[in-house]
């Protein structure tokens, strides 16, 4: 039975990963979001006081 015999398709299985991982990740990492993070500033928030009545 040839699907048994490992050597041919050990070998495509190494080239087509081969070609996955250097062809795909640059297109992927190619994109650009619509929606860049924009930098907060490095001061906390002071928080406000609470002004509810305890009664």
């Amino acid at each position: 039975m040839p699907q048994l015999n490992p050597a041919p398709w050990f070998a495509i299985l190494t080239f087509s990963w081969l070609i996955f991982l250097t062809v795909i990740p640059p297109k992927i990492l190619g994109h650009t979001f619509p929606n860049e993070p924009t930098a907060q500033s490095t001061e906390k928030a002071k928080p406000e006081s609470w002004s509810w009545p305890w009664h």
